[in-house]
């Protein structure tokens, strides 16, 4: 038996998937972390915990982080960003520009791209690195 609550594998490999999936397993996990995060500081009143995590999954929150980032990305993390980027969702944001909207979707393909390909080492510097302010 596995040992992971986390066993379901794309069907596709991570690379070949379409950025708007892996963006949508990204956000999870991004989501995931940050509030296991603002759950190991010290406040712990609901409406503080949701405040705080707020800070990190915002779309103009991402958007700064990934801006952090892209100096330190490799060629391939780079273009997981530009797929991202460029990814057409059908959707327009309504509380956000469009361009920070798309500067945040890559930033959840990223997160994605690295999870599914189990470059947990990798995606554990960047996620600490976007929730260094």
């Amino acid at each position: 038996m596995d040992n992971t609550i986390f066993s379901f594998l794309p069907a596709k490999e991570p690379n070949l998937m379409n950025p708007l999936a892996l963006a949508f397993v990204g956000d999870a996990v991004y989501d995931l972390f940050v509030r296991q995060f603002v759950a190991s500081q010290p406040n712990h009143r609901p409406h503080h915990l949701h405040l705080e995590s707020t800070r990190y999954v915002s779309a103009k929150a991402q958007a700064k982080a990934l801006e952090r980032l892209m100096p330190l990305l490799s060629e391939e993390e780079l273009n997981m960003v530009r797929r991202g980027r460029n990814a057409k969702s059908g959707t327009v944001p309504k509380n956000t520009d469009v361009l920070v909207y798309r500067h945040s979707t890559a930033f959840e393909c990223l997160i994605g791209y690295l999870y599914y390909q189990q470059k947990f080492t990798r995606l554990h510097e960047i996620l600490m690195n976007s929730i260094s302010q």
